[in-house]
C-alpha cells in the first residue's frame, strides 16, 4: 500500500473471518470492532518492550518479567510441532495459570511506578492487550507470537529500503504477489527458485482447472531442479 492508513488493512480483510495477529498498530482496531475478526495480540512485541529497557539498564522489575514471559516460551518449545488440541489443552494447564499470576503481578507493579516512567509504559502496553495476549491459549492454533510473519517479511522490509521505488501501485501489487509466492515456497521447505523455473516452464501447457497442482505443497519438483 501507498501508506500506513488503516483503510488498507480495512479493504484487504473486509471478507476475512478469524484471528488477526499482529503489533497494535492503531489502523487495526477497526477490524475487530464488530468480532467477526478476534485480535490475538504479539508476545514479542509485549517483551521487546521490557527486554530494550533491561539492555539499557537492568532492574530487578525488568529481570522478574523477563523471566516470568521466558516461563511461556518454555512452555510453547515443548508443544512445537504438536496438534492443536493438545498445544491448548497444555496452554490451559500450564501457560493460563502463570498468565493470571503475571497480570496480577503486573497491576501490583504499576501501582508503585510514577505513570510517566518507561517501565509504566511498558506494563500498559501488556496490560491494555491483555485479553488478546491470551487469546494463544484458547486456541491451539495460535502461535505465541507472530516471529515467523515478521522473519518471512523481513527480506521485504529490506528490499523496500534498498530498492526505493516499485514504479506504481500496480508494481507494488505485482512484488506483494511475487513475494507472497516465494514466501509460501520458504515455508513449505520448496527451493523458491527450483519452484520457480519449473511452473514458468510448465503452466503455458498445463490445464488451467488444474493450476493447483503447480501450488508450493502440492508441487513435485524433479530431482535435476
Amino acid at each position: 500500500t501507498p501508506d500506513r492508513k488503516g483503510i488498507h488493512p480495512q479493504t484487504h480483510l473486509a471478507k476475512f473471518e478469524g484471528v488477526l495477529q499482529a503489533d497494535a498498530y492503531a489502523g487495526f482496531n477497526a477490524l475487530f470492532a464488530d468480532g467477526t475478526i478476534r485480535e490475538a495480540a504479539c508476545w514479542a512485541h509485549a517483551r521487546r518492550k521490557f527486554h530494550d529497557l533491561h539492555a539499557a539498564r537492568a532492574t530487578p522489575l525488568t529481570t522478574e518479567v523477563l523471566r516470568r514471559i521466558a516461563e511461556l516460551y518454555v512452555i510453547e518449545a515443548e508443544i512445537r510441532g504438536k496438534p492443536p488440541d493438545e498445544r491448548r489443552q497444555v496452554r490451559q494447564a500450564r501457560s493460563r495459570p502463570l498468565l493470571t499470576d503475571l497480570e496480577r503481578w503486573l497491576r501490583t507493579t504499576l501501582d508503585t511506578l510514577s505513570r510517566k516512567s518507561d517501565t509504566a509504559a511498558a506494563i500498559l502496553y501488556a496490560l491494555k492487550l491483555w485479553p488478546a495476549l491470551l487469546r494463544y491459549c484458547d486456541d491451539g492454533a495460535i502461535a505465541i507470537d507472530n516471529s515467523a510473519a515478521e522473519r518471512a517479511l523481513r527480506g521485504v522490509a529490506i528490499g523496500r529500503r534498498n530498492y526505493l521505488f516499485a514504479g506504481a501501485d500496480s508494481g507494488g501489487e505485482r512484488a506483494a504477489a511475487i513475494y507472497s509466492l516465494i514466501g509460501t515456497a520458504k515455508l513449505n521447505g520448496v527451493d523458491p527458485e527450483a519452484w520457480l523455473r519449473h511452473v514458468l516452464t510448465h503452466i503455458a501447457d498445463h490445464p488451467v482447472n488444474r493450476v493447483d497442482e503447480f501450488l508450493p505443497w502440492n508441487c513435485n519438483l524433479p530431482a535435476a531442479l
